[in-house]
């Protein structure tokens, strides 16, 4: 009985009937005294349809059929009444917000009144004054002329590091390295709540300089071993770079977990999470462009130039030919420029690696940091830049013992390879960012580069290049050879201190008797 008390409780009554008053009222009195809305009802009796009341002004905003008791009687229930939000819409009772979207169809009960004039009524726009449109000309005047200058910097800071040396151009990468992760970083911060979690920056900066101290001294170390090996300091630090490198990272790890508030869990895995995929996208990616570098300079110099060659004429073949597009994210990208581009890139490749492979400090591993582009470098030629014949074969339709043949490096041919990626993989690196910063509505990473935005936007393709360049010269053209570096990790690391002095008596005896160091022998006497 009493559940069924209740059930009849909760029924809403039924509005009473809305009754007209007399006819002779009407005559005497021109006012009308109305019901209070909740007891009106809009429709009246059919013999009184001449008579009818003319209708209330609508009280409702959303245009909807309710009555203020339904409102009542859920205070009454411990219900929450209808709230208005900012924007005037009105939230539902049990806390959840009922969000009346502007692109309704016309007719929906969701559509308010004031949505359905404003469609129909015409927008009228501002005249733009002369005044507006000069001032507008001057901020893209302005605009042109800090991009190209700032494009002219660029160019001049990276072919004067380009021929100054190596260790100038590792210098730029890692601070390219470090501005990108600063920006990607920056992105998903609260600075509300990293006010709060004093830990939090302190943390990314930490992990980061964990991961490069692995990162440069496993470079470091595979390509100078023959430095770094001999040296009283640098010896047990070489030998045991890996596990000090763990205890590092194991230490900012613990440290993260010690530092966990309440209310602030989901922020900090979030950045947590965050943090580590900047690190493996941006500081390992980067870490191999820095490889090539140590490979020889074209490795490094010739991904890069394609991939900018490769920016440049898709712009032109898509503004001279576009009409078709590429992808949602870019709606600039077009096929026609896709394509066109791809085909000028491999002509690009094939005519800058003839011109690159004429030289020694381009295609000469780093041997000493010292090197510039005056002083050059010195080593045994990679065959792949060596030029080769190729016998081309009997078409049917040449006469009987024609011969053609050309001339040609096999590099020029991975160069086309690397072409491809470049023009074929590398812009999905920009599409990448593009819908990073789409998520995060964002026009640029940053501002590092005045007029260009940030770093990540001019290196989101270059990264994944120098990755692939990376693989391919690993996987397809390093000449795998024995070197000194090679032969002092053995002896150091395989021979006991009595086999490392025996190793050195004889070579001593051997160089002394082939006349190459005739006081070897007394030397190491």
């Amino acid at each position: 009985m009493h559940g069924t008390r209740r059930c009849i409780n909760r029924q809403r009554p039924p509005p009473p009937p809305l009754l007209s008053p007399p006819l002779g009222c009407l005559a005497e009195d021109k006012t009308v005294h109305r019901s209070p809305p909740k007891l009106l009802h809009r429709q009246s009796h059919p013999e009184q349809s001449a008579e009818r009341i003319p209708p209330l002004p609508d009280r409702n905003p959303l245009n909807q059929t309710s009555y203020p008791y339904n409102a009542m009687a859920r205070s009454k229930r411990g219900g929450k009444s209808p709230m208005k939000n900012a924007n005037g819409q009105f939230s539902g009772s049990e806390g959840r917000r009922s969000s009346f979207s502007d692109k309704s169809e016309e007719g929906s009960p969701t559509r308010t009144r004031a949505q359905s004039q404003a469609k129909l009524a015409p927008v009228e726009e501002k005249p733009t004054t002369a005044a507006e449109k000069k001032a507008e000309y001057e901020k893209k005047k302005a605009n042109f002329w800090t991009r190209t200058l700032w494009t002219l910097v660029m160019i001049s800071g990276f072919f004067g590091a380009l021929f100054m040396g190596h260790i100038y151009m590792i210098a730029i990468v890692t601070a390219v390295q470090i501005i990108s992760f600063k920006e990607v970083i920056a992105i998903a911060n609260v600075p509300s709540r990293a006010r709060s979690l004093r830990s939090t920056k302190s943390l990314n900066w930490y992990f980061l300089a964990t991961t490069m101290y692995f990162l440069y001294g496993e470079s470091v170390i595979y390509y100078f071993k023959h430095i770094v090996l001999v040296d009283k300091v640098l010896l047990p630090l070489a030998t045991h770079h890996r596990f000090i490198s763990f205890v590092l990272y194991v230490f900012g790890f613990v440290f993260f977990v010690a530092c966990l508030q309440a209310g602030h869990y989901k922020f900090q895995f979030t950045n947590f999470a965050w943090t580590h995929m900047a690190l493996y996208l941006i500081v390992v990616q980067a870490h191999f462009v820095m490889n090539n570098i140590f490979e020889g300079m074209i490795w490094f110099f010739l991904p890069a130039s394609l991939v900018i060659t490769n920016d440049i004429f898709a712009y032109i073949c898509g503004i001279a030919f576009g009409r078709t597009q590429l992808i949602k994210l870019s709606p600039k990208k077009t096929v026609e420029g896709f394509v066109g581009a791809w085909v000028m890139t491999i002509l690009f490749s094939f005519l800058l690696v003839n011109i690159l492979s004429r030289s020694k400090y381009f295609i000469c591993p780093v041997n000493d940091l010292g090197a510039n582009v005056f002083t050059g470098l010195k080593c045994d030629v990679n065959p792949v830049f060596i030029p080769r014949t190729y016998q081309l074969p009997q078409f049917f339709f040449l006469p009987p013992n024609t011969n053609f043949s050309l001339t040609f490096a096999p590099m020029q041919l991975h160069a086309l390879a690397l072409a491809s990626f470049a023009s074929l993989i590398a812009p999905f690196g920009g599409f990448f960012a593009s819908g990073l910063k789409r998520t995060f509505k964002i026009k640029d990473f940053g501002d590092s580069i005045p007029g260009h935005g940030g770093m990540t936007d001019r290196m989101d393709c270059q990264f994944i290049m120098g990755f692939f360049a990376y693989m391919y010269f690993h996987t397809f053209i390093e000449v795998h050879k024995v070197t000194l570096g090679s032969v002092l990790e053995t002896a150091i690391t395989s021979l006991n201190p009595e086999e490392q002095v025996e190793l050195v008596k004889s070579m001593c005896r051997y160089l002394s008797n082939q006349g190459i160091m005739p006081e070897a022998v007394r030397l190491c006497h």
